[in-house]
């Protein structure tokens, strides 16, 4: 073979090597976008509270399907794999709902500081329309959030009930809900609202950390029950990865099969029973 000839292989491979390079780097950030677009709604539940449409839930539950699959069959072969994908859709809702929770705790904490902020602007002078205008950009967090879309709809000119109503509905608390009706109020009756804004405010502040000391006399409890309910999970993995098999033989024969079940089900009704005994009061 010529010299010449040898290079032009070399220069058809390298090109060939190339091609496929780009191909895989692109298919790549590809698969990244797509996986980015996946799980874009739990990131929009936690920062906004928004929830998915249908299609994204059908996408998150589907990622979280074959993710659980792909770890039931890594951990204790294909029939257990088909197992945990059929807890897929589920365990996408439930994260959802755990972020948005999340989120609307944040605006319930947040309730003291804007109430107090608003009776800050309108003791200075401005309306309840420009009160919200005045104190949105500087409410951080959650409460920020639901007053700059509040603040938003107010300079477009929306009535300022229904802005109020629909901050209402969002935030899905009494001390919102306690916010609105002194506004409402106020605009109806008459009387000093920043001194009554002030009022809630640190009432909402004494009842806030009230709760926190609550749940800090009562973390080690929580703790402790949380723990024993996911001891024999913990202990069925320990097992599988000693020796691999004893899972699968847990759900070979009707008997043992029928027993894992019923252990899963009072597992998943002990969490149940403990989120809801420690689940503090909607405030």
């Amino acid at each position: 073979m010529s010299p010449a000839a040898l290079l032009a292989a070399s220069a058809g491979a390298a090109g060939v090597l190339g091609t496929w390079d780009v191909l895989a780097t692109a298919e790549a950030a590809r698969l990244a976008e797509r996986l980015e677009r996946a799980i874009a709604p739990l990131a929009r539940a936690r920062r906004e509270g928004a929830a998915p449409s249908v299609a994204e839930r059908r996408r998150l539950g589907a990622l979280a399907a074959g993710s659980l699959f792909a770890a039931g069959w890594l951990l204790g072969g294909p029939l257990l794999g088909a197992a945990a994908a059929l807890a897929g859709p589920a365990a996408a809702v439930a994260a959802l709902r755990a972020r948005r929770a999340r989120y609307r705790d944040e605006v319930r904490r947040g309730a003291a500081g804007a109430a107090r902020a608003l009776a800050d602007a309108i003791a200075a002078g401005h309306s309840v329309r420009g009160a919200f205008g005045e104190i949105a950009p500087a409410v951080p967090g959650a409460a920020g959030h639901e007053l700059r879309i509040g603040a938003r709809a107010l300079s477009l000119g929306e009535p300022t009930e229904s802005v109020l109503e629909r901050l209402r509905v969002r935030a899905a608390t009494r001390a919102w809900d306690t916010l609105v009706a002194a506004i409402l109020l106020q605009r109806d009756a008459g009387g000093d609202l920043p001194a009554l804004l002030r009022e809630l405010a640190t009432s909402l502040e004494v009842s806030d950390r009230l709760e926190r000391d609550a749940r800090a006399a009562t973390a080690q409890a929580r703790f402790t029950a949380r723990l024993v309910v996911g001891l024999p999970g913990a202990t069925a993995a320990l097992a599988e990865l000693a020796a691999p098999g004893v899972l699968r033989a847990l759900v070979a024969a009707p008997l043992p099969a029928a027993l894992t079940a019923l252990a899963l089900a009072l597992q998943a009704t002990g969490l149940i029973a403990i989120h809801r005994i420690v689940r503090p009061p909607r405030a």
